[in-house]
C-alpha cells in the first residue's frame, strides 16, 4: 500500500527567517531562479557568481525594513516571500516562491498573508505593491485572491510587468 505525504496548512509554519537561516534562503532563492527564469528579475547563472545576496545580509542583521518570511514543513524551507520598505508609506513584495511539489496547497496565500500582517503591524496603513510577469497566471490569480488589485505602474522601471497593490 502506497502512503502519501499529505500537506495541510496546519502542518506549515510561516515565520520570519532567522539570522542563521540566510544560507537556506540562498539555496531556495537560487532554485527559484533556475526553475522559473522568466518570473524573476534576475538570472540564475549571474546569481551563482554573487558571493552573498543583499537579502542574506538583511536576514542576518534582522533588518526591519527588509525581511523574508519562510514557509516550513518539518523544518524544511518550502517557500519564501520578501518584503522591502519603500519611500513614504509604501513597501514591495519580491521573490515570492513556493517549491513546485508544494504548489496548489495555499502555501503562497499563507506566505502573502504573513508578510502583509507583519508589514501592516510595523507600518500602519502601508500600501504594498508587487509585480507579476504577464503570463504567470498562477501567481496573478494568487495575488488577486489575496486582495491585490492591478494598477497602472507608479514607475516606468519595468513596464512589461503587471503592477498590483494591496492597501492595508
Amino acid at each position: 500500500m502506497k502512503m502519501t505525504n499529505k500537506i495541510t496548512m496546519k502542518n506549515i509554519n510561516f515565520r520570519k527567517l532567522l539570522p542563521e537561516e540566510s544560507k537556506i534562503y540562498r539555496t531556495i532563492r537560487l532554485e527559484s531562479l533556475e526553475k522559473f527564469p522568466d518570473s524573476f528579475g534576475a538570472n540564475y547563472q549571474e546569481a551563482l557568481k554573487i558571493e552573498k545576496f543583499p537579502m542574506e545580509s538583511h536576514i542576518e542583521e534582522q533588518t526591519k525594513e527588509k525581511f523574508v518570511f519562510g514557509a516550513f514543513t518539518d523544518e524544511e524551507l518550502i517557500g519564501i516571500c520578501s518584503f522591502v520598505k519603500g519611500e513614504d508609506n509604501t513597501g514591495n513584495i519580491y521573490q515570492m516562491y513556493v517549491k513546485n511539489e508544494f504548489q496548489g496547497k495555499n502555501i503562497g496565500q499563507g506566505l502573502l498573508e504573513a508578510v502583509i500582517e507583519e508589514a501592516s503591524h510595523t507600518y500602519h496603513g502601508i500600501e504594498i505593491l508587487l509585480e507579476v510577469t504577464p503570463g504567470n497566471d498562477k501567481a496573478y490569480k494568487l495575488y488577486k485572491k489575496a486582495g491585490f488589485l492591478e494598477i497602472k505602474s507608479p514607475t516606468t522601471e519595468n513596464i512589461s510587468n503587471i503592477t498590483m497593490k494591496y492597501q492595508v
